[in-house]
């Protein structure tokens, strides 16, 4: 047996801001595409009709009319305490904005990375390696072998690299400020 979906009812002020957002060309096209299934949701479009319209599953069309559908009284709640537009706006586009998801712990600590980005500041001749300059498999290997972590690709001990180098913008700003 299936459930109904829930009812969504708009004042003319959240209607309005959600429009806005719909028609929006600037906005990120997720937000875009949610504001798209509230209003759909308030003319009590079915969830399959309006997947189909949108180019999108019911499944993404239920998720967020049931997210905007329990948020109603806070939404009314925000809009009768504040007169200003930018403050129910706001509480809007928490509304239709992502939740927080957690994720994987990362791999490795900082001090680990910190210790790798001080590794490839050495010269690979100060620990006695046969190499002119490190290549990020080498300093994988090296940091391996120095007991620094267990394992770790070259790949991704580049992208450790390049996080830790100055911006273009920084750089720049150190050159001026040496003048």
């Amino acid at each position: 047996m299936s459930q109904r979906a829930p009812k969504v009812a708009l004042t003319a002020r959240q209607r309005s801001i959600i429009e806005r957002l719909a028609r929006s060309r600037t906005e990120e096209q997720r937000l875009v595409e949610r504001a798209q299934i509230v209003l759909r949701s308030a003319s009590e479009e079915l969830c399959v009709e309006q997947a189909q319209a949108l180019g999108i599953d019911a499944q993404r069309v239920r998720r967020w009319r049931k997210r905007f559908a329990a948020a109603q009284d806070v939404l009314s709640h925000v809009e009768a305490e504040s007169k200003d537009e930018a403050d129910l706006e706001a509480k809007i586009r928490a509304v239709l904005s992502d939740e927080y998801r957690c994720g994987t712990p990362p791999t490795f600590t900082p001090e680990q990375v910190c210790t790798i980005v001080a590794l490839a500041c050495h010269e690979p001749s100060e620990l006695d390696l046969p190499i002119s300059h490190w290549t990020p498999d080498d300093l994988a290997r090296q940091a391996v072998a120095l007991g620094i972590v267990k394992s770790i690709s070259g790949r991704h001990l580049d992208r450790f690299l390049k996080r830790s180098r100055p911006s273009t913008s920084s750089q720049s700003l150190l050159a001026q400020s040496r003048r």
